[in-house]
């Protein structure tokens, strides 16, 4: 049975439908938000699997492009890997759903957003969620959902909720909130240095907003939800409680104790030992196991909320020690090193022409990226041995959300012409790497002298909750902390405003209060790390280095491009080949010339000038004779750009025949003397060799010649281009 709901929402009718498509499915909602529709299916596999404290849910998003009637641009012309954006959006789905899935459920549960239609209006990534919270929802998978999401822009100064995709270009705030009725469970966001006390009014907003669709939800359970499967909670053993309890009561001081990563973890890898030991035998493995880690969380929990300390020892707003260093490596465009704790991260900056901009294949409107930042962790940054492979969902992200971060700090096209590309080797890990390669990417391109607007420094927050109100805020988590915490809470920026958030929690909702908390003690930090960063470079290099590609921008007029070009491309590709340097044009008229000889670009300038330039009355030119003619020689004087010299203008004295003067493939200096209406250009090799400074028309009381004259007035001049600008 076919089964509809919809409502208007912020200006817009959003839709929810079941019971059509993917009939299946263990449930399916078709969610319509104006002409943007994504489907939603999930399934739960009717067997159990895992441990006994896992989570088996796999969310995927599908990006299909004839959505957006797009083919796509791959060789076999069909969608193949998910895009960045499809990944994106898939670990936000999953970010949201996650905390409110039971871990004692074990079944493998699978979520696959499709979007069948995208009208580059509304955004599919919160269709896809609101879609995945009813399918759980409706389904019998036990969920403490309702969640919804909505995406909030600042734009002209005031808050909008679901913003349409072309208003976000001009908003200073891209932040989407995913909430339950009582709590935040999620918050991703970008923004162009924006107060904390703004980005709180829009987390509000966006909770209050979900409350809309959150009800629409329910209006959908009511008629088709299915009664959900009953789990039972595991209950351990008494006498095997306080055992390990007990033990890790002992042994827990002395093995936190320890500020090296590696010697708490050797510790603890012991007392565990020790408890396995002395209960193996009464008990299965799997289950002294289970228990030892979930009294470790709480005992560790209780020492955090008792002394408000990190567990290596720190004051609950402490940053371990940071130092940075630049120039790391020398035949780079630009690198940094930050290194934070036991968290190190080294960023190289490399610079490219505009062509190396990357081309995106996706439903979106951007069409090309000319900033990325790339993020890569290793097996060995935690000590592991693992295959090296292709980047994951994590790398991803973590990539992504550095990008976010910086971006707001990269010059614009105009005043920077070139493809920036910063790549993050993660090569120690202990928390919250992907904000200590904010900070090496700040001091890598400052290094490599990109003036960026601001330095940017990023933070990770996390939350300690006990019975009743009892709660610690850490600033700068750690790994064992961001485990058995209840929030993993990213913030940069630079010392003006915050440019990115990233909110994961554990529990089942965290209140705004508590978010504003941690973003004031997030502010103090990232002061003090901006200020040590300052100490090492505190504004980018006045010169770019040595081995980055230097561009000119010449400027042409738009009609000159054509010429520039040549027939299918034959011009440009000549000059590129012959001087070994790239070449942009832009429909303006600006042409980017970059290379990293100084000679090569200058030969690539002045081939684009004589190209491109227009032959003006005066001015002399040194050509090849191209043309014999009874009654004169044609020269080329500029690239495709012939002129007539008369034989009357040949030389001084009186010339018979013109092969007397000159002959075929002849470079001769000539003189501009005239350009008539039709834009034919008379030249002067006489003016030329005398040095003549009259105009052509002074030359006319002079006895006449053989030439017959030029009919209709001379075309205006036009003014010049001006020279190169150099970056």
């Amino acid at each position: 049975m076919t089964h509809l709901v919809q409502r208007s929402f912020a200006g817009r009718t959003l839709s929810m439908e079941t019971g059509r498509l993917a009939q299946q499915a263990n449930a399916s909602v078709l969610v319509r938000y104006g002409d943007t529709m994504v489907l939603v299916t999930m399934c739960v596999a009717s067997e159990t699997v895992g441990g006994m404290d896992f989570v088996p849910l796999t969310v995927d998003y599908e990006e299909k492009l004839y959505a957006a009637g797009k083919i796509p641009g791959s060789f076999i012309r069909r969608e193949g890997r998910p895009t960045e954006e499809a990944t994106l959006t898939a670990r936000l789905v999953d970010r949201c759903l996650r905390p409110l899935l039971s871990k004692r459920l074990g079944r493998e549960t699978q979520v696959v957003a499709t979007v069948l239609s995208a009208d580059k209006e509304n955004n599919p990534d919160v269709c896809a969620l609101i879609g995945a919270s009813a399918a759980l929802c409706c389904s019998e998978v036990p969920f403490a959902g309702p969640v919804s999401a909505v995406r909030v822009g600042l734009i002209d100064d005031v808050l909008v909720v679901n913003p349409s995709m072309a208003s976000m270009a001009e908003s200073r705030l891209d932040i989407v909130v995913g909430s339950t009725r009582d709590a935040v469970v999620m918050v991703e966001a970008g923004a162009s240095e924006v107060a904390e006390e703004r980005i709180l009014e829009a987390i509000r907003l966006g909770h209050e907003a979900n409350l809309e669709t959150i009800a629409l939800q329910d209006e959908l359970v009511a008629l088709c939800g299915r009664p959900k499967l009953v789990v039972k909670p595991y209950e351990a053993p008494a006498d095997l409680v306080a055992g390990v309890s007990s033990a890790i009561s002992a042994g827990l001081a002395a093995a936190l104790n320890q500020a090296d990563k590696g010697a708490r973890a050797g510790a603890l890898d012991a007392l565990k030992n020790q408890v396995s030991t002395s209960w193996v035998e009464k008990y299965p493995e799997e289950e002294v196991a289970y228990v030892y880690d979930s009294q470790l969380k709480k005992h560790v929990r209780e020492h955090i909320l008792r002394t408000r300390e990190h567990v290596d020892g720190r004051r609950y707003d402490e940053i371990r020690p940071i130092t940075t260093e630049v120039g790391v490596l020398p035949c780079t465009h630009g690198s940094g090193l930050f290194t934070r704790g036991q968290t190190q991260a080294l960023t190289i900056t490399t610079l490219g022409s505009e062509r190396q901009e990357q081309l995106l294949d996706g439903l979106g409107l951007a069409e090309t990226k000319r900033f990325m930042h790339h993020y890569n962790f290793p097996g060995f940054s935690t000590g592991e041995v693992r295959r090296l492979r292709m980047p994951g969902r994590r790398e991803i992200g973590h990539g992504a959300l550095a990008e976010r971060a910086i971006a707001p700090v990269i010059p614009s096209e105009e005043l920077f012409p070139y493809t920036i590309r910063l790549v993050s080797e993660v090569l120690s890990s202990n928390g919250s790497s992907s904000m200590a390669s904010v900070c090496g990417s700040t001091l890598s391109l400052m290094d490599a002298g990109v003036p960026i607007k601001a330095p940017v420094a990023g933070i990770a927050m996390g939350v300690i909750s006990g019975e009743g109100d009892k709660q610690v805020v850490l600033t700068d988590i750690e790994g064992m902390e961001d485990a058995l915490g209840d929030m993993d809470f990213k913030v940069a920026g630079t010392a003006e405003g915050i440019t990115a958030l990233q909110l994961d929690i554990k529990m089942q909702g965290i209140n705004p209060r508590l978010l504003g908390e941690a973003m004031s003690q997030a502010r103090d930090a990232r002061l003090r790390i901006l200020a040590k960063m300052a100490e090492t470079i505190s504004a980018s290099r006045p010169e770019l280095s040595p081995f980055a590609p230097r561009v000119l921008e010449l400027k042409i007029d738009v009609e000159k491009i054509g010429a520039l070009i040549g027939p299918g491309g034959r011009n440009i590709r000549a000059i590129i080949e012959e001087t070994k340097t790239t070449i942009d044009v832009k429909n303006d008229g600006r042409v980017m010339i970059g290379s990293t000889n100084e000679e090569s670009t200058r030969r690539a300038v002045k081939m684009v000038e004589d190209l491109t330039r227009e032959a003006k009355i005066g001015d002399l030119y040194t050509g090849k004779v191209t043309r014999i003619l009874d009654f004169g020689a044609m020269v080329e004087i500029l690239p495709g750009k012939e002129g007539l010299v008369h034989i009357s203008e040949l030389a001084e004295h009186r010339v018979a025949t013109v092969q007397d003067e000159v002959k075929l493939g002849d470079e001769i200096t000539v003189k501009v003397v005239e350009i008539d209406s039709l834009g034919r250009v008379n030249l002067s090799r006489r003016a030329a060799l005398a040095g003549d400074s009259d105009d052509y028309e002074s030359r006319q009381s002079r006895p006449p010649s053989n030439r017959p004259p030029r009919q209709g007035p001379r075309p205006p001049q036009r003014p010049p281009q001006g020279g190169p600008r150099r970056f």
